[in-house]
């Protein structure tokens, strides 16, 4: 008898995940190793988060809240969807989840049953397609091109639509790709998900990580009928720098905002309850720490692209979200874990095959990290390509 059920069996580990860790053991063996693997930001998390998470653990804030959050934390949310995306979310819309990633999960898992189909546009974050097949759904996969952006059209999502298509998935700001979707772009895409009634989840957890004047439109507020149809997902992580705090948050239509608390009521409770309280802190606070922390990422992402451009055998579209470069290398002629691993093993150079984002002809080289990380670990690559 299998003790593992046939559902999570199929699973794939997070080769993210694995390659940090494989990373950080090399270096504590005393190993050199520059490091674009992990998708968190370098910086602390801004000292008046913390002192507001420590203020309530000193007041004794560690009992159990609703499931869906505190009130006033749920109440900061709604006023920030109200301030920056024009969205008029009412607290009892708003839940807050352990991670934008377990926001992500129950959103799946309060819309589709078994044999569902999800759309979803690749390159992807690594954990879609996972968390689709986790409740029992199918990921469908449209594939993008470089030379569109890494952008999945109108006519790509219809045509991947059939009578058990449930949901889609968009991922703007996008990891792996730093691909924005313009408000045009969303607009065309949301009018095919209105022609079938398919729900739209919107995650917006890069939506403060942005350049060149690039807008960030949340789907959502484009129409009131794909108000209707849209889970939005937010987070604390990337823009306050807060991954370890595991505080993300989904604002939907009532009923599956309803839904996704009666999930949340009965696995994990609330969210950790003093963090909650940093992520008021969050919201309410100073946001000239967000300013300043993509200002950083700007100068490495510009300093990261030079460099790019000067090979002859990789290409990349310049992201204008998020963290990341996706590097197609496909004119080396070798699949995306033969050059993973001999990046790390040979050159000490950590980065993530793009295999793991449904693109295995690319690399994710991550620039949430120093710049003298970048400029070392770059001069690597250079070596790597250039005998490649």
């Amino acid at each position: 008898m299998d003790l593992v059920s046939s559902r999570i069996a199929q699973l794939a580990p997070s080769l993210t995940l694995s390659i940090t860790a494989k990373a950080k053991q090399m270096k504590e063996a005393g190993e050199e190793v520059f490091s674009f693997g992990a998708g968190e930001p370098d910086f602390d998390t801004p000292e008046h988060i913390k002192q507001a998470a420590t203020e309530a653990l000193a007041l004794g804030e560690t009992k159990y809240t609703a499931a869906a959050g505190l009130p006033a934390l749920r109440e900061a949310i709604s006023a920030k969807f109200l301030a920056d995306n024009s969205l008029e979310y009412t607290p009892a819309q708003i839940s807050v989840n352990c991670g934008a990633k377990h926001s992500c999960y129950n959103a799946i898992l309060a819309c589709c049953d078994e044999g569902d189909e999800v759309i979803i546009p690749a390159p992807y974050w690594t954990s879609y397609t996972e968390m689709v097949k986790m409740v029992g759904a199918v990921p469908v996969i449209v594939e993008t091109t470089e030379e569109n952006g890494w952008k999945m059209t109108p006519e790509q999502f219809e045509n991947a639509m059939t009578g058990l298509t449930k949901m889609v998935i968009i991922n703007s700001p996008s990891n792996p790709t730093g691909a924005v979707y313009t408000r045009d772009e969303l607009a065309a895409l949301g009018e095919v998900a209105l022609s079938e009634d398919i729900v739209i989840l919107s995650d917006e957890i890069y939506e403060k990580v942005i350049y060149d004047g690039a807008e960030h439109v949340s789907m959502a507020s484009i129409s009131k009928e794909l108000y209707d149809l849209t889970i939005t997902v937010n987070g604390f992580s990337k823009a306050y720098s807060m991954t370890g705090w595991r505080l993300g948050y989904t604002a939907a239509p009532y009923d599956i905002a309803k839904a996704i608390t009666n999930i949340q009521s009965h696995s994990t409770s609330n969210p950790t309850t003093f963090a909650q309280y940093g992520g008021i802190a969050a919201l309410e606070g100073d946001q000239q720490i967000v300013t300043d922390m993509v200002d950083e990422f700007d100068v490495r992402r510009q300093y990261a692209l030079a460099r790019f451009s000067t090979l002859n055998n990789v290409s990349v579209v310049a992201p204008e979200g998020a963290f990341y470069f996706l590097v197609n290398c496909e004119s080396m002629g070798l699949k995306s874990v033969n050059i993973a691993e001999r990046l790390l093993s040979r050159y000490g150079v950590a980065v993530v095959p793009g295999v793991a984002f449904g693109a295995d002809t690319t690399l994710r080289f991550s620039y949430a990290t120093s710049l003298e990380t970048i400029k070392n670990g770059l001069d690597r690559f250079e070596d790597f390509a250039r005998s490649h």
